[in-house]
């Protein structure tokens, strides 16, 4: 009986989980790829970086913004450095010369969410008509703000997310990394695709100057550490619901880095996961609920195994069907990020993401986490 029972919610989450997978495709693909063409640059653009603790890296970042091919008269590059303990708030004020104006937070009080506040600030000095964010330890074609900006006036949306990709690994843990990265951008395009945006990456995000002041900015959402992405990409599809669009450009694309270690790693997601209990659409959080109990349910299969040989046969099956419809999803995701070979990796993430996805989907909405050196929430 009990056998015959989970046979038959096995069967019923894992025919969902391929419905949302499917949708996945489906909204990727309503994603036309933008070509840029030859335009007239009139808008002015101000891109905003929250940095700590940079040091590393943050010079490359400046330089490849300093080097893009649109109009240097329509750019104004603002730096915060966020209480950095090392010399980045020094390497910021040497491109001062260049135009890039650093911002430096002085923050009396604690909070909890520094980069919220960091943004907010350069925001209110800032005097683009689009704002784009990026972080400081990104890389970027030449191409970057001229692509963003032929597809804002082409299209005029409201805000823009843009894709952002994991480069030069050291190894297969940072590879696993890249590829699993790659499925969470392609998922936030596609819900973009579907009409019902979800999720986005702030190193790769714009939107107009006039709608964050009109929207109260972070207002609503500033208690939380993280959020300065999804949860604002929210706000504007709950007044703009065709107001979000994907810049589905190879030029467009930021790059940045995987973590380095597992520790790293976890407190990373489990900061983007602390978001989604805030989720204006509850649909997406049931959603992900029931992603959640799909992988339960494999794993629980697995643990059963080995007292009937039944429940293996169901982990198998289940596994199987989660390994093909994703595969079937990141295909034209990978080809898109031109990263195909590392599909290789798939039949290992797909068994590895189970343990994951179910520890961060309890971690992540738990306790507090370390992120900059700082104990939050």
């Amino acid at each position: 009986m009990a056998l015959t029972v989970i046979s038959i919610l096995s069967a019923i989450l894992t025919a969902g989980y391929v419905l949302v997978v499917v949708s996945f495709l489906r909204g990727w693909l309503n994603i036309s790829y933008f070509k840029p063409v030859t335009f007239i640059p009139l808008t002015r653009v101000s891109v905003l970086i929250a940095a700590r603790n940079e040091a590393a890296g943050i010079q490359h970042t400046i330089e490849d913004i300093l080097n893009q091919d649109y109009p240097r008269e329509l750019v104004e590059i603002i730096v915060v450095d966020d209480h950095s303990t090392d010399n980045t708030a020094e390497i910021i004020r040497s491109y001062a010369g260049k135009g890039v104006t650093l911002l430096k937070l002085n923050e009396s009080e604690p909070l909890n969410s520094y980069k919220k506040k960091a943004i907010t600030e350069a925001i209110h000095i800032s005097t683009g008509e689009l704002l784009i964010t990026t972080d400081a330890d990104c890389r970027m074609s030449k191409k970057w703000l001229s692509t963003i900006v032929s597809y804002y006036q082409i299209h005029r949306p409201k805000l823009i997310s843009s894709p952002v990709a994991y480069f030069k690994e050291q190894n297969l843990f940072e590879q696993l990394q890249t590829l699993e990265f790659a499925y969470l951008i392609g998922l936030g395009a596609s819900t973009i695709g579907n009409k019902m945006p979800s999720t986005c990456n702030g190193a790769n995000l714009a939107y107009r100057r006039d709608v964050f002041f009109e929207l109260n900015g972070f207002r609503g959402i500033d208690d939380l550490a993280s959020g300065d992405d999804e949860l604002f990409l929210h706000k504007v599809a709950s007044k703009y619901p065709h107001g979000v669009g994907f810049c589905k450009s190879a030029d467009a694309i930021v790059y940045t880095y995987a973590k380095p270690n597992l520790k790293e790693f976890i407190r990373q997601r489990r900061r983007w996961a602390s978001k989604s209990t805030r989720y204006k659409n509850k649909g997406v959080v049931v959603l992900g609920v029931l992603i959640w109990l799909f992988n339960v349910l494999i794993l629980l299969n697995g643990v059963l195994g080995l007292f009937n040989a039944g429940y293996w046969c169901i982990a198998a099956g289940t596994l199987a069907v989660k390994f093909l419809v994703e595969l079937l999803f990141l295909i034209p995701v990978m080809a898109f990020m031109r990263r195909l070979s590392l599909l290789g990796y798939l039949p290992l993430l797909t068994v590895i993401h189970i343990f994951y996805f179910i520890y961060i989907g309890l971690a992540g909405n738990s306790g507090k986490y370390y992120w900059k050196g700082r104990m939050v929430r």
